[in-house]
């Protein structure tokens, strides 16, 4: 967190998958610069710590209830859609509803939460909505069907959302990462290393980060920051853009 900034002090702002990860080190850095933030988040208790660490407050929702929030007005200046869920699978063995659940968290539940949130955006005439997309937003990979066509619908949404809001003073944006250091992803790094009897600074050379030029895991934190910049005044130009943050992947 870049600490106290105070640039976003009386403002709002909601960010999904809130509780841990990505979304833990935005609610941060967003309370850091001065916001009230709401913690959202299908594990409730976590959310509720974190809102209590920043002075926020806890939603525990399951936004694949797609349903429940298709009347939901959101009184948020500030729009964070970070939730979302990897699975691994070659097309042929992935399951349809899989499929289908992962396309519903990623796509329509932000599609549904930006819908809730614009009245507010427009009746004020601000707004910063930030879609955390991936570096999968923009390339592809073998076996991630549903996560690659989920990041690069998000894309679309958010610059659809950009050219509507642009007349509103609402800007909308993606921040696309590579791999970032979460706990599902020291994980997976830790399995990997046992699998293949490498030491686990291989595996994130080898296997995670073959196609970046930079080789370490991008911080939650520094994903955070570019997040908290995009928020602010001074970025009120910067709309329906794609803001790659993976290690000159994308630069192949």
């Amino acid at each position: 967190m870049s600490g106290p900034t105070g640039d976003l002090v009386g403002r709002t702002a909601l960010v999904t998958g809130g509780a841990s990860g990505i979304g833990a080190a935005c609610a941060r850095e967003l309370a850091g610069r001065g916001a009230a933030v709401t913690v959202a988040d299908i594990d409730g208790l976590a959310a509720k710590a974190l809102a209590d660490e920043i002075g926020g407050t806890a939603w525990e929702v399951d936004l694949l209830e797609v349903g429940a929030l298709e009347d939901l007005q959101l009184e948020t200046d500030i729009l964070v859609n970070n939730a979302g869920v990897q699975t691994v699978s070659p097309i042929v063995d992935f399951p349809p509803e899989r499929f289908r659940n992962m396309l519903a968290l990623m796509v329509e539940a932000p599609f549904l939460l930006v819908r809730a949130a614009l009245p507010h955006m427009y009746a004020q005439g601000f707004g910063r909505i930030v879609n955390i997309s991936s570096v999968h937003g923009i390339r592809a990979s073998a076996y991630k069907s549903a996560y690659v066509t989920a990041k690069h619908a998000l894309e679309g949404l958010s610059k659809v959302t950009a050219l509507e809001g642009g007349p509103h003073g609402v800007t909308s944006n993606c921040v696309n990462p590579a791999y970032v250091r979460t706990p599902l992803v020291d994980r997976q790094i830790a399995d990997q290393a046992r699998t293949h009897g490498i030491p686990e600074q291989d595996v994130i050379e080898r296997i995670l980060l073959t196609e970046s030029a930079v080789k370490r895991l991008i911080e939650p934190e520094e994903v955070a920051a570019l997040v908290g910049w995009l928020t602010t005044a001074s970025a009120g130009m910067v709309t329906g853009a794609t803001y790659t943050m993976d290690g000159g992947w994308s630069a192949r």
